[in-house]
């Protein structure tokens, strides 16, 4: 927890679906948004169709953690502010955060980093050697990136083109 902030982290319950949904939504608009402004809504529109119909499918599968799969939950006042869930590749030894979200309006407060934390912590304890997550370059990205960054995680620079045909 942060400073007075009171939040606890656990796991993902099924009732759990409809408010994770709707918080990686609202988290997630700002990101969607930009990447339209800096692709142009040509390409924005193909490389990101229908995001939010997406989002609705991977939040609902990551809630039923699928094998190797887990999900945290943090919740304020009893209600789901944010999440986090990870992926375990046994074989390779690593576990990849796969989505960390915060309702905006309880973004900046330690969730995120306490989210991340507790997903480092598992992926330890089930014997990954490696964490990885991923995230964009763009400016909307920039407090994920922090994030990562205060955590430990050391960014390998890739960037990826897009040209409408």
């Amino acid at each position: 927890m942060s400073g007075d902030v009171k939040f606890n982290i656990r796991r993902v319950r099924p009732e759990d679906k409809a408010a994770l949904l709707e918080l990686s939504l609202l988290a997630w608009e700002p990101i969607f948004t930009s990447f339209e402004q800096i692709l142009g809504s040509d390409i924005g529109s193909i490389v990101c169709p229908e995001w939010r119909s997406r989002q609705h499918i991977e939040i609902a599968a990551i809630c039923d953690e699928p094998e190797n799969t887990f999900v945290w939950v943090a919740e304020r006042e009893e209600r789901a502010v944010g999440f986090v869930s990870c992926a375990l590749k046994p074989v390779e030894e690593t576990g990849e955060v796969q989505y960390l979200a915060v309702h905006p309006d309880h973004q900046n407060i330690g969730i995120g980093a306490s989210l991340n934390k507790v997903a480092l912590q598992k992926m330890q304890e089930m014997g990954m050697k490696i964490a990885v997550v991923s995230t964009g370059g763009d400016p909307s990205h920039a407090p994920a990136r922090r994030a990562y960054e205060k955590s430990g995680y050391v960014g390998l620079p890739l960037v990826r083109y897009y040209k409408k045909l």
